[in-house]
């Protein structure tokens, strides 16, 4: 009798052994090697917009291209994200999987305060859809996130996938906080969950690449929080713990106005950020210090940090290419973009 081959099992378990990182590790470098060169961004960006369809067909998302309209590189994209990076959790199971969907999560909710923002601002559901940058969510969640009514309708959405956000979305909302509060609150759940894992799975890189993380984002708060008055607030309810360079005196120092106060972070990775005067040079600066952080982990055979960088690089890709193609099909000004894609 003749039984049917067997199916490899994904690597992992209770303990994250050597094998499970060698074998994953080897199908990240195989993925890396097959990403979009620099090159492509440098002829695409001021390339009309069926010249950026040709480029891009001629790229690993060509494959994914179905079509030569806006949505239709939208679902390239999205596909594409979705078998070289989705994927990757399946490849291995117990701590290992937690670990590997950590930056998944992270990019989940990138896009959902990404959204609660855009409905704020009263933005279209596509010009929101421009800055997603990826993560688990399929496109038919996220399209019913961006039409959903409220917040509470979105955390609705997000509880049919069982998405782990949910109950944070959820978590969140009690005592109806305003809209920054909102996002904190989202942060400190996220955070917290995400050092829990790191110090249990004994990750020394991947708990200081998210420490980095919450030095950002509590920096972006503060430039938010300054630009609203911090005066009457209690800037406690906004600090997100767990940082290792901002200290929660130059947090306050800096939502007071006082951006003097960055200076303190000299000598840190975050020392790039010293002289930004507004909040958009502060996120495109932060981006890079983050994506070089990341960059150093690329070395970490037997742990996490090459899955770490790739994931943050292929997102960051996904990111660059959407925001080419809405240049090109609304015919902007390369400039509009340019620091943007850099």
């Amino acid at each position: 009798m003749r039984f049917p081959p067997r199916r490899p099992r994904p690597f992992g378990g209770s303990v994250l052994t050597r094998n499970a990182f060698a074998y994953l590790n080897a199908r990240v470098r195989s993925r890396r090697s097959q990403m979009v060169p620099e090159s492509f961004f440098q002829q695409a960006l001021g390339r009309p917009f069926p010249e950026f369809i040709r480029l891009l067909s001629e790229t690993v998302y060509g494959a994914d291209l179905l079509g030569d309209t806006l949505d239709d590189v939208d679902r390239a994209v999205s596909n594409h994200l979705a078998r070289t990076v989705g994927d990757l959790p399946t490849l291995v199971s117990g701590e290992l999987r937690e670990l590997v969907s950590l930056p998944l999560l992270r990019a989940d909710l990138i896009n959902l305060k990404a959204i609660l923002r855009g409905k704020q601002s009263g933005k279209a559901p596509e010009e929101i859809k421009a800055g997603l940058v990826g993560g688990t969510l399929k496109e038919p969640i996220l399209n019913a996130m961006l039409q959903a009514p409220d917040v509470a309708s979105m955390a609705q959405v997000l509880q049919v996938p069982g998405h782990p956000l949910a109950k944070a979305l959820r978590n969140a909302l009690i005592g109806n906080p305003e809209p920054l509060a909102l996002e904190v609150a989202l942060d400190r759940e996220f955070f917290a969950a995400t050092f829990k894992k790191a110090k249990k799975l004994r990750q020394n890189f991947i708990a200081s690449f998210y420490a980095l993380e919450a030095d950002v984002t509590n920096l972006s708060t503060a430039f938010k929080l300054q630009a609203l008055g911090a005066a009457n607030l209690n800037l406690d309810n906004y600090f997100v713990p767990g940082g290792k360079h901002l200290s929660r005196a130059v947090f306050g120092r800096v939502a007071a106005g006082d951006l003097a106060a960055l200076e303190a972070l000299n000598g840190t990775p975050l020392a790039p950020v010293v002289g930004v005067r507004t909040l958009g040079d502060l996120e495109r600066i932060s981006r890079r210090v983050l994506l070089a952080k990341a960059s150093t982990g690329a070395t970490d055979s037997l742990g996490g940090g090459l899955v770490l960088d790739y994931i943050q690089k292929k997102l960051w890709e996904g990111a660059r290419i959407r925001l080419l193609a809405r240049r090109a099909y609304y015919n902007l000004p390369a400039d509009a973009v340019a620091k943007e894609v850099a």
